[in-house]
């Protein structure tokens, strides 16, 4: 490659608007320096990223641990995973080297690390009491565990995506961003080629990682936009004035960017620097019922304010 360091981190962004701070001065360039070091060795970005499922598993065993230097070990490895995570993205962009399994894996990758952290805390907190009490945690740690990690963090970081997909459409369209549909999602479905067993309708053979993908993908999508009801309004009249991003007046994307801004703070507070700092700090000084109960608090009050405020924005594009 004939381009410097810093022209290269800079093409590795999705966009400087939805990069956070730290990733931009810390995750990033390591993440980058490393992308870099696997491409010469002609390594795949899946390999990376099933490279950092393993770091991210193993973090959460050390978590279990009380002793200090173990979490200390977890907070390294969790890290390194994010690195990964980092890195494998930055690869695909900086190669082309994008694939649908690619994709499956990459939004698999952080739900594995954080399955193992949530069980790690949940088997840490049985036999710990509970603030106040002398009653141990018991299965009660598991439930906690499971509403913040199975309810509040899948939520999160779903409408966190979404916004995120949203705002890079309006600035750099179709081709910067990874907005789709549950709509666009089923019709790929339909598409695929399948043949019957029984009453069964199973993917041809050669097609079955993709209809697992779009499968799975359309449901996501369809939580995303029953969730947003507001946008979709806005959305579906934005399409049928202006059917591609490129067909939209500067003024619009302008217009949309300037109120979306102030929201990409909150999309990645919602996704992974804000809630892995608060698990670090609260493993590290032994009482990890923190993290769990920080994510059911103060990051559900941050997302409803979000989900109010993107939802307000786009009322007033509303016609």
């Amino acid at each position: 490659m004939d381009k410097n360091f810093k022209q290269l981190l800079q093409e590795s962004f999705k966009s400087n608007d939805t990069e956070e701070t730290f990733d931009v001065y810390f995750t990033r360039p390591i993440g980058l320096a490393f992308a870099l070091m696997w491409i010469k060795l002609g390594v795949t970005p899946n390999f990376v990223t099933i490279l950092s499922m393993f770091l991210g598993a193993a973090a959460g065993f050390c978590f279990y641990h009380t002793e200090l230097w173990w979490n200390v070990g977890g907070v390294v490895l969790l890290m390194l995973a994010n690195f990964c995570d980092s890195t494998d993205g930055q690869m695909a962009r900086l190669t082309n080297h994008k694939t649908l399994i690619g994709r499956m894996l990459d939004g698999f990758a952080s739900d594995v690390w954080f399955f193992f952290c949530y069980l790690a805390i949940a088997l840490r907190l049985w036999n710990q009491n509970i603030p106040g009490t002398e009653v141990h945690w018991g299965i009660w740690g598991f439930l906690l565990c499971a509403f913040a990690g199975f309810y509040w963090h899948a939520h999160q970081c779903q409408l966190a995506d979404y916004y995120r997909q949203i705002h890079l459409y309006f600035i750099k369209g179709e081709e910067g961003s990874e907005l789709a549909s549950y709509e666009a999602e089923r019709r790929i479905i339909d598409a695929i080629p399948k043949h019957r067993v029984g009453p069964l309708l199973i993917a041809d053979k050669g097609h079955f990682w993709e209809y697992v993908f779009h499968y799975f993908y359309s449901g996501w999508c369809k939580k995303q936009e029953q969730a947003t009801p507001q946008f979709q309004q806005f959305f579906r009249q934005v399409k049928a004035k202006y059917p591609s991003a490129a067909d939209m007046p500067q003024s619009l994307r302008d217009d949309f960017r300037r109120k979306s801004l102030p929201l990409m703070w909150m999309t990645n507070a919602l996704t992974h620097n804000t809630r892995a700092t608060v698990m670090y700090i609260a493993c590290l000084i032994n009482l990890p019922w923190i993290y769990p109960l920080f994510e059911i608090t103060v990051l559900a009050a941050l997302y409803y304010y979000m989900h109010f405020r993107h939802e307000t924005m786009c009322k007033a594009f509303t016609v």
